[in-house]
């Protein structure tokens, strides 16, 4: 007689519960707050997805997608989207740690830092 798969695994203790925050309440995801900061300041600015995708070197089909939280965008392409913001990776991350600290439903500006960059990061094809 031989062993099934599942006889052969060890067994395993399950992992902690990962997404969930101290207090007991669901952790977001950092793709989807960076993607509310994202949005938030594109809006803030007038801007349609078009113009600052052109500007950023993305589609506009992929920014909506990292607004939406649903792409795991790279540090590269992170750069190039808020650099087309005037926004650094700094504002980008502090604004993430504000609204995770907060724990707000309802999310606050992304602050520009005092001296915005002044080249945007920019993807080439």
């Amino acid at each position: 007689m031989t062993a099934t798969p599942d006889e052969l695994r060890p067994e395993r203790t399950p992992a902690p519960d990962l997404r969930t925050s101290r207090g007991g309440e669901p952790e977001r995801l950092w793709r989807s707050i960076v993607g509310e900061l994202l949005r938030d300041a594109r809006r803030e600015r007038g801007e349609t997805l078009a113009e600052t995708a052109q500007r950023a070197g993305v589609s506009p089909q992929y920014l909506s997608e990292m607004e939406r939280g649903r792409k795991e965008a790279s540090s590269e392409m992170l750069a190039a989207v808020s650099g087309a913001l005037d926004l650094t990776l700094l504002d980008l991350t502090l604004g993430v740690a504000e609204r995770i600290t907060i724990g707000s439903a309802s999310p606050t500006a992304v602050r520009p830092a005092a001296q915005p960059a002044r080249a945007a990061y920019a993807l080439a094809a």
